[in-house]
């Protein structure tokens, strides 16, 4: 009844050539590696989330929000991390354009308005009551997908040596 969830170990975040990189986001790829065979061999889901921005959206500074273009749907820097192993579903957020910062929820930079993600549904048919979180950074995606993660009742442990902080 436990899902490892990997948040958004993208080339925008995880390669130093990133449009947002986070300082020593590529160093915890093997340690995630490891994690996702160990969570396979006892039977536990692995699940992703991945920013999947259109190239214009509010969430950007150039039309209006706080952020650099980065993770833009369909290109190398929205992709998974090369070296990260990926064996399991993979959930997209901001895909309309919407501030996709927890795996669980978004929210529309114009109105305020949240939605929910796949994440949750996924979680709850495969009955999963633990959740067990690493990826990046730390205090952006990391901290609302694990705040989302107890507000919606589950378990929820984050892996130290698993995350990396955005600041």
């Amino acid at each position: 009844a436990t899902a490892l969830l990997l948040i958004d170990v993208q080339n925008d975040f995880a390669d130093p050539g990133g449009a947002l990189a986070v300082t020593g986001g590529d160093a915890i790829i093997p340690f995630l590696n490891s994690q996702v065979a160990a969570a396979h061999a006892s039977g536990a889901l692995v699940a992703y989330t991945q920013d999947w921005h259109p190239a214009s959206t509010p969430h950007f500074a150039r039309d209006g929000g706080i952020w650099p273009v980065h993770c833009v749907m369909a290109t190398w820097g929205a992709e998974l991390h090369p070296n990260l192993l990926v064996d399991g579903p993979t959930i997209r957020k901001g895909t309309a354009g919407e501030d996709g910062y927890s795996g669980f929820s978004m929210r529309d930079p114009d109105t305020g308005r949240e939605s929910p993600t796949e994440l949750d549904g996924l979680l709850r048919a495969a009955r999963i009551e633990r959740v067990v979180i690493a990826g990046l950074a730390t205090d952006y995606c990391v901290r609302a997908t694990a705040l989302d993660a107890l507000r919606l009742g589950y378990r929820t442990s984050v892996l130290a040596d698993g995350i990396r902080p955005g600041d």
